[in-house]
């Protein structure tokens, strides 16, 4: 009778989180119809105007453990394979950014986060996947030392234009998880072929958006922003760039965009200064100042003093043996050095006496209602006591409103950008010139 009231109460607490908030049952959600935390929760966050990642944790081996442990030690294995990923997750992100984490009936683990498009890094994504595998591999050690797990890992972003956000979700996941196991004849054979065939036909497409000079609201620069092609998954940025540098050709995708920009500079008869987005593992490769010499021949007559390097993503420099390198002699060429994301983490500050851009440019996060936010506007004059000091131009990036671009009037900074000057826009010889 006991042993009945217990199950009892088991079943009315497990089906009366159908009513709790979405906050109580972002760790390993129920399955059931009446409610789907996946998709209210990344319904939610594109809503508020973030991006949704979706990434994949497989169990590589998990055959093989099931083999080799009897059926209560392996039920206990995966309980505690999922423990630790719920502690390391808690660990590593924040609380407010983590969508849910969900085991979908044993398949591997899938974790959903949202990220603030403004000072998204795919390295940060790398960087998080990396600490929360280790954590978990750390605690399995202790749990049993004679357990070997094999963890693959993929990540992908949901893409908000697709005809609905439940469909969005499924494709992402389908392809995080293709990326994770990298199967023969799977999707992402697929993805792989298509990024070969985005580089082979260089088929991307070039947007260019003003950078503005604050004091005279005249346009300083104009900063070219990549898409793939139209209508297809890789169309955005985020997916476009994650799938290279997931699949290895990253290098080759940046090299075609610098090429791209040289191609369009020439054919409009550019005569404004141009910022190109680089990412650290690109600029410190041993291959990149032959290959960018190579790409200044082919377009004679385009300047380098035209062109700024802005180094984007938080990837460590450290190891980055050629990185350094490869700055000095770009200095040397006549280009300039612009660093991003600037104020989004101890990072960026750290590496600013290494790298001493000619142009800083402030991260959103530190822009956005920096108005109502007078902490935000003393992180703005510290930023720029720092910029000063370094020699550096000083961009606020993300300007949405008229009351954000008063604080920036009134703060002397050099320059701005974000759609309350202008929107991205094909570069044409009006906008060059």
């Amino acid at each position: 009778m006991f042993h009945r009231y217990i199950e009892k109460i088991k079943t009315i607490v497990k089906w009366g989180k159908i009513l709790l908030p979405l906050s109580s049952i972002r760790f390993y959600p129920p399955q059931f119809i009446l409610r789907n935390p996946v998709i209210q929760g990344v319904t939610a966050a594109i809503n508020d105007g973030h991006e949704v990642a979706v990434i994949v944790f497989n169990l590589k081996n998990m055959n093989e453990l099931a083999e080799q442990l009897s059926q209560s030690q392996f039920a206990h294995l995966i309980k505690q394979i999922k423990k630790y990923f719920r502690a390391a997750v808690e660990e590593e992100i924040a609380t407010q950014d983590v969508i849910t984490l969900h085991d979908f009936y044993g398949d591997g683990l899938t974790l959903y986060i949202k990220v603030d498009e403004s000072r998204l890094c795919l390295s940060e994504i790398d960087t998080i996947m990396r600490k929360i595998i280790n954590h978990v591999e750390r605690n399995l050690q202790k749990y049993n030392p004679a357990i070997q797990t094999i963890f693959t890992t993929g990540y992908m972003f949901v893409e908000k234009k697709y005809h609905s956000i439940q469909d969005s979700v499924v494709r992402a996941h389908r392809q995080a998880l293709a990326m994770a196991e990298k199967r023969v004849k799977s999707e992402f054979n697929e993805m792989v072929f298509a990024i070969k065939r985005i580089i082979s036909k260089k088929n991307i497409k070039l947007l260019a958006q003003p950078i503005i000079n604050v004091a005279t609201k005249e346009t300083y620069a104009l900063e070219m922003l990549t898409r793939g092609p139209a209508g297809t998954v890789l169309e955005s940025p985020l997916s476009l760039f994650s799938v290279a540098r997931q699949t290895g050709v990253l290098y080759e995708l940046e090299m075609i965009v610098i090429e791209r920009v040289f191609s369009q500079m020439k054919a409009t008869k550019c005569r404004q200064d141009i910022f190109v987005n680089c990412t650290p593992l690109t600029l410190g490769n041993i291959r990149f100042t032959r290959d960018l010499k190579t790409i200044m021949q082919q377009y004679k007559g385009i300047s380098p003093k035209q062109i700024t390097f802005e180094v984007t993503e938080n990837d460590s420099i450290e190891g980055l043996k050629n990185f350094i390198y490869n700055l000095k002699m770009l200095r040397l060429m006549g280009f300039r050095i612009a660093m991003d994301d600037t104020g989004a983490g101890y990072s960026s500050l750290s590496i600013i006496s290494e790298i001493m851009p000619d142009i800083i440019k402030i991260d959103r996060s530190v822009i956005q209602n920096i108005d109502k936010n007078s902490i935000k506007e003393s992180m703005l004059k510290g930023l720029m006591l720092i910029a000063r000091e370094a020699g550096s131009l000083v961009v606020a990036e993300g300007i949405e409103n008229e009351d954000e671009a008063s604080v920036l009037t009134r703060n002397n900074v050099d320059l701005a950008q974000g759609y309350f000057y202008a929107r991205p826009t094909a570069l044409i010889n009006s906008i060059a010139t």
